[in-house]
């Protein structure tokens, strides 16, 4: 639709002028035809009148052409509230919300007056900009000026403080919230999502129970917070009531609940939802969010299914760092160290200026090199992480290196990258280099380790490096070192967590701990356990003990 009319300047009826114009305005669907019926609005000399200025900046505004709202807003002599409130809008929800508040600053010092929409829509720039300072000295304004009884305006101040109010600020988001008269499900929504944000799930959980009102935004803050502080099986438990209330579901949860399956390995519930994505007309009807099929990759590759998803990424239309970093990361898990290499390299080339590797890619790469023993390849790809990406190394990506050069021999290369890097190693750092000298049977660089580990590390978290100084010593016989380690155990009061796997069957996931006799079926394992390992040994099968500890009780 182009505007073809020659529309003569200031004719006789203005008002039906101004009607036809905002008509063409409503039925507009590009920036060029905007831009011609705006042309029109100044050649007709209707620069000034609020009331079609309100409707074209809205449209600016909605399709995102912010640089030219503001061109227009500057152009208008006396804006009205109407129109403050139009950038004001803009901007709040703009990757630079601080603009919103700086135009609000800008109109309270004019004759306009704010209302509750403005205060609604600066209160909601505070919180996404973090600009909580700001944020109380609206909250006062509310109060001067009477805003407090606006449902819109109390749930945004219910954001602000759950968002940027620091530790406290759940608690005053609180009292903001049971001070309300009116709520709406918005209200009720944010205040959920405060608790998961600050992680009370448990608060969060009976907010949720209480709820007069619950939407799809409801159930999703539930079962994404859930699956974030690690409850994957409660997660998916909201995810089938969820289901069971016939709520509509929509992409947004699909991806939730798909976190939570790949946490878990649920791969039938997985397999479901993606089935579910395919089969639904209203999916089909919709262009699938990138997150999803990235949550579907994660989903598959974390649960051994490579080939599932790889064709989902090669079936996607648009794809992001993290499409293809799920992948690599996937194949690395599974081994296929090459593959992920290869998958890299096909990332850089696909030629999509915003496809560029982050530090999570570059984790996934060097964790296959280490696994593979790919040195001079993890090495090259140390370094161009830096000087071509510009990536920090953090703590994570020196651990895959230490763990690549042990794993391969290089111990002393390994200890004295731990010596230059710029932040102090964790246990995850020294227990890298331990297993190497347990590999490569180095009991000097393993004591070198001891005497660092009773100066540097935080006693919660010395366990597994203990438990491997123990093993190195044991593989050398030298048994008072066994027993130092293991007293130092007992004197720090840790304990190893015990080891930990589980199995999907019929729907069900059933969890295993080692020394486990609290479950149902636990004398049947053990007694299967027990004819396997005597079936084993009855074929020649001799377990290796060079590296058994001798046992002390813990």
């Amino acid at each position: 639709m182009l505007v073809k009319e020659n529309i003569p300047a200031n004719p006789p009826n203005s008002r039906a002028l101004q009607q036809h114009l905002f008509s063409h305005l409503k039925n507009s669907k590009t920036i060029k035809q905007l831009t011609q019926i705006h042309t029109h609005i100044i050649i007709n000399g209707f620069s000034q009148k609020n009331f079609i200025l309100v409707n074209l900046l809205s449209f600016y505004v909605t399709s995102s052409n912010l640089l030219r709202a503001l061109k227009v807003f500057g152009t208008i002599k006396k804006p009205s509230t109407t129109i403050w409130n139009q950038v004001i809008r803009g901007y709040s929800r703009a990757e630079n919300p601080e603009k919103s508040v700086e135009l609000y600053k800008q109109m309270v010092a004019t004759e306009a007056i704010p209302d509750g929409y403005t205060y609604s829509y600066v209160l909601s720039a505070c919180a996404r900009s973090g600009m909580f300072r700001e944020g109380q000295q609206v909250h006062g304004r509310v109060l001067t000026y009477g805003y407090c009884s606006n449902v819109f305006v109390r749930t945004n101040l219910v954001n602000l403080y759950a968002m940027v109010g620091g530790t406290d600020g759940i608690g005053y988001a609180r009292k903001v919230f049971d001070e309300m008269g009116e709520r709406n499900v918005v209200s009720w929504n944010t205040l959920l999502a405060g608790y998961i944000r600050c992680g009370d799930v448990d608060t969060a959980r009976e907010v949720f129970n209480e709820m007069p009102e619950k939407n799809v935004v409801s159930w999703t803050i539930m079962i994404a917070g859930f699956a974030r502080h690690g409850k994957c099986k409660l997660a998916l438990s909201f995810f089938r009531q969820m289901r069971r209330a016939s709520v509509e579901l929509d992409q947004v949860v699909l991806v939730a609940a798909l976190s939570a399956c790949a946490e878990l390995g649920d791969l039938e519930l997985g397999k479901w939802i993606h089935s579910y994505v395919e089969d639904t007309s209203l999916f089909r009807s919709q262009r699938l969010l990138v997150s999803l099929n990235n949550a579907l990759i994660h989903m598959y590759a974390s649960c051994g299914l490579i080939e599932e998803a790889y064709e989902v990424l090669r079936n996607m239309s648009e794809r992001s760092t993290v499409s293809w970093t799920s992948m690599i990361t996937g194949l690395a898990k599974q081994g296929l160290a090459q593959e992920a290499i290869t998958m890299f390299e096909w990332m850089l080339s696909s030629g999509k200026s915003e496809v560029k590797p982050d530090e999570i890619t570059y984790l996934g790469v060097l964790f296959a090199c280490s696994h593979a023993g790919f040195v001079e390849e993890g090495w090259h790809h140390f370094t161009q992480m830096t000087q071509k990406w510009g990536i920090k190394p953090r703590i994570e990506h020196y651990c895959c290196m230490v763990d690549l050069l042990s794993r391969a021999g290089f111990l002393d290369e390994a200890f004295s990258l731990i010596k230059t890097m710029p932040m102090k190693p964790n246990d995850a750092v020294w227990a890298s280099l331990l297993s190497g000298c347990r590999i490569h049977k180095n009991v000097d660089l393993a004591s070198q380790v001891a005497r660092k580990l009773d100066a540097e590390l935080d006693p919660n978290y010395t366990v597994g490096c203990l438990v491997l100084l123990s093993s190195v010593y044991a593989t050398a016989k030298m048994w008072q070192g066994v027993a130092n380690a293991r007293q130092k155990m007992i004197e720090m009061g840790v304990k190893k967590p015990a080891g930990r796997s589980w199995v999907q069957i019929d729907g069900v996931i059933h969890d295993f701990r080692a020394d486990d006799s609290s479950g149902r079926y636990s004398s049947s394992i053990y007694d299967i356990l027990w004819q396997v390992t005597k079936q084993a040994k009855q074929e020649g099968y001799e377990p290796d003990v060079s590296e058994a500890i001798p046992v002390l009780e813990l």
